[in-house]
């Protein structure tokens, strides 16, 4: 692998090669936590998942079991108006 110097930008911006970029498949918009080392700054990618795919997911993992369990609609109503009391 090529060693190049990597600038940084007025807005602090490091651009990561291209070569690198490639090898490790990143792409645009993915995230990194930066961690301070004994030799500099170390950063690691990290996966955030899609708060409105998980959200699906899940809505239809309980709808799932509500059908499972013969939850009707009446019965979600009157227990969010029974906690709701409380």
């Amino acid at each position: 692998m090529n060693k190049e110097l990597v600038k940084m930008s007025q807005k602090g911006q490091l651009v990561v090669p291209q070569e690198i970029r490639e090898k490790e498949g990143f792409d645009t918009g993915d995230r990194f936590i930066p961690f301070a080392v004994k030799e500099g700054i170390l950063f690691k990618k990290v996966d955030i998942p899609d708060i409105k795919v998980e959200f699906k997911k899940l809505s239809k993992e309980i709808e799932r079991h509500f059908e499972k369990q013969k939850v009707t609609t009446k019965d979600v109503k009157e227990a969010i108006e029974w906690s709701r009391k409380r």
